[in-house]
C-alpha cells in the first residue's frame, strides 16, 4: 500500500492505492482530507496521518513538496506540515519519498506543464475510474502516490 499526501494548513489530502504485480494494475483503496479542527494543526496532521498508515498497513508513503511559493509566512507553514508527515512515515517505520508538483506532473502526462484538469483526467485514466475524484486536495494525493509508483517501479 501506498499513502499519497497533499500537505495543507486548512485540510491535508490523503490516498491509498494499493498496487499488484503489474506497474498498470493500481487500485485506489480509499482517500479523503484530514480536516483540521484545533488551533494545533500540525498535531491534527500528524494524528490523521497515522491513524491511516495503521488503518490501511500502509508500506510506503509519497509527500508533495513545495515548489516555490508567493507567500513566504504560508510556504513556511506547509513546510512545517510536510515536515510533520515525514516525521510520522519515519516514527511509523514506513518509507518516505517527496516529489514536486513538476514531478508529479510529468509523471502523469509527460508534461511538466500540465493543467490540473489534465492531471486529474490521467489519474482518472490509471485508475481506471470513470469519475473525478473530489475534493481535489484527495485528487492530488492519488496523483502523488501514483507518481512514486511509476518512479519507483514497485511490483
Amino acid at each position: 500500500m501506498i499513502l499519497g499526501i497533499d500537505p495543507g494548513l486548512e485540510n491535508t489530502g490523503w490516498a491509498v492505492i494499493n498496487y499488484q504485480l503489474s506497474i498498470t494494475n493500481y487500485k485506489l483503496v480509499d482517500c479523503g482530507v484530514i480536516k483540521i479542527k484545533s488551533e494545533d494543526r500540525l498535531k491534527d496532521i500528524y494524528g490523521g496521518v497515522e491513524k491511516i498508515i495503521k488503518k490501511y498497513g500502509v508500506k510506503e508513503m509519497a509527500v508533495e513538496s513545495m515548489f516555490f511559493a508567493k507567500n513566504a509566512k504560508s510556504a513556511l507553514k506547509v513546510s512545517e506540515a510536510i515536515g510533520v508527515v515525514k516525521v510520522c512515515g519515519m516514527n511509523n517505520k514506513i518509507m518516505v519519498a517527496e516529489y514536486t508538483p513538476l514531478q508529479v506532473k510529468m509523471a502523469l502526462t509527460g508534461y511538466g506543464r500540465a493543467e490540473k484538469g489534465q492531471v486529474e483526467q490521467m489519474v482518472g485514466t490509471c485508475l481506471g475510474l470513470d469519475r473525478v475524484i473530489q475534493p481535489s486536495h484527495a485528487a492530488d494525493a492519488v496523483a502523488v502516490a501514483l507518481t512514486h509508483g511509476f518512479t519507483m517501479k514497485i511490483e
